[in-house]
């Protein structure tokens, strides 16, 4: 299996576009406006203070500056977002591993569960997309890789759509809990949706690169 690592983490420099500057600088033009405006046309027994003039300065600063800054993290989380997409893009037309639901078409499906190293009994079963058991077979604990036929107990096929495994363990008769089962599933194509990268599976499930173990080729 080929193993791939996005470096994710790489820094990078950033500055505020020219609309953000050119937008801050034409606010700042017009403050100063207003002040040389207020100032004209103060009344001349109750000028205004400098220490007021000093203060709506100092706030305008403020302001300016908090402007920038957020203009300048969403810049960064944009490019950020946009470097990290292109480096996924190289997983598209690759198999991913994942515990995501699997689309059963009418073929065995390759399941690699792993049963817990304490348990003496472990059981395979299959959910529907409405969350339902559908099935429970007996499992080995060797933690080889299982076909899945997605065939019922009458010896009828499921109907084809998304199925999720779980592995059921038990020691001594008692349940232990349960794991999700990976799978290798084709990545078809990687988008960025509200500003979160999303990996679009060969069966239509959405996953985050997070969820995904491993690639292979």
């Amino acid at each position: 299996m080929v193993e791939i690592a996005s470096n994710l983490n790489q820094a990078t420099v950033y500055s505020p576009s020219a609309k953000t500057q050119n937008a801050v600088t034409s606010d700042f033009q017009t403050f100063i406006q207003m002040l040389t405006t207020q100032a004209e046309n103060q009344d001349p027994l109750n000028p205004m203070d400098s220490a007021e003039y000093a203060s709506q300065l100092a706030s305008f600063s403020s302001v300016e500056q908090q402007v920038k800054t957020n203009d300048l993290l969403a810049d960064l989380a944009a490019q950020m977002g946009a470097s990290n997409l292109a480096q996924l893009s190289a997983w598209v037309g690759m198999d991913a591993r994942t515990a995501a639901p699997v689309q059963f078409e009418g073929l065995p499906v390759t399941l690699h569960p792993l049963p817990a190293r304490l348990a003496d009994e472990a059981f395979l079963v299959v959910f529907d997309d409405t969350d339902t058991e559908v099935q429970r077979l007996p499992l080995g604990l060797d933690g080889e890789p299982v076909d899945w036929a997605g065939v019922g107990a009458g010896g009828s096929p499921f109907a084809p759509g998304a199925y999720q495994f779980r592995v059921e363990n038990y020691a001594e008769g008692e349940l232990l809990g349960s794991s999700p089962v990976e799978s290798y599933q084709r990545v078809e194509e990687a988008q960025m949706i509200d500003g979160q990268i999303i990996l679009l599976l060969a069966g239509g499930q959405a996953v985050s690169p997070a969820d995904i173990i491993g690639l292979r080729s």
